[in-house]
């Protein structure tokens, strides 16, 4: 058996249920005196796969911790099966969950545990962000006051945007912080939230509804200071550029803003 084809069927082996090896590649290994070769396969096969079900526990306790663990196993086998670990790092291996609850469950169930896998997952991709360069409230003082109206910013890297209908930021909470899990309701205004890292950190808080549209105007809209107080007349009047100054000083303190250059 050449070197490719031993690899193919190894990986088969792995990535196939059954934990017996096919004929031709038991017969290329040799077993040891206290352990013949089917034995030795068998535990490395079971051994991958408990390592895959160990990472995905990893990346979303609070589905396994709502599902249980026989349930959660029996879902996060399933997922492996059908979307097999693809890249050499197994920081990628739940990127498809949530997509799969989606198909897998039916919308009843699907709904909110998808929802919940994309706020876990959002913690993971705001911990494995690159490095960006944050705003900074000294950085903003520095500016002259020719520069504010037409101030842009962009999202950090690690900034990431959820707009949740069911309550999952309680549930991941309440797993979070060891307290009362709380029963899966719909909220009637969906709730964004905002996971970042800021400082080696892992940050996240709700916005309420005037707050998000604000940071969306600037984010997802391209506005500039003076249009993000202009937005904010229309319900702030006088108070508008106070108010913009108010928020715009936590997001930078937050450490959630960059600089956008024109």
């Amino acid at each position: 058996m050449r070197l490719k084809e031993w690899q193919l069927a190894f990986e088969s082996f792995l990535l196939d249920g059954p934990a017996t090896a096919n004929p031709s590649l038991g017969n290329s290994l040799i077993g040891g005196p206290t352990l013949d070769v089917g034995t030795g396969l068998a535990i490395y096969h079971n051994a991958y796969k408990a390592r895959l079900l160990e990472v995905l526990r990893n990346d979303f306790p609070a589905i396994a911790y709502w599902m249980g663990d026989e349930e959660f196993d029996a879902l996060a086998t399933t997922y492996v099966r059908q979307y097999p670990s693809a890249h050499y790092s197994l920081r990628w291996l739940g990127k498809g969950f949530e997509g799969f609850i989606r198909e897998h469950l039916v919308p009843q169930q699907s709904a909110p545990l998808a929802e919940l896998a994309a706020l876990e997952w959002a913690f993971t991709l705001a911990f494995d962000a690159p490095e960006g360069h944050p705003l900074t409230l000294e950085t903003m003082a520095a500016l002259a006051a020719e520069e504010w109206p037409e101030l842009r910013v962009k999202p950090t890297a690690s900034l990431q945007w959820l707009a949740c209908g069911f309550n999952s930021l309680s549930l991941w909470r309440s797993v979070k912080e060891g307290g009362e899990f709380p029963d899966s309701v719909a909220l009637q205004i969906p709730q964004v939230c905002l996971i970042w890292r800021h400082e080696l950190i892992c940050n996240y808080r709700s916005l309420e509804p005037a707050e998000a549209n604000a940071l969306n105007g600037l984010l997802s809209q391209d506005w500039n200071f003076a249009e993000l107080c202009a937005a904010l007349a229309v319900i702030y009047g006088e108070g508008a550029p106070l108010q913009a100054v108010t928020w715009l000083k936590q997001w930078v303190q937050d450490g959630m803003l960059e600089r956008l250059q024109q």
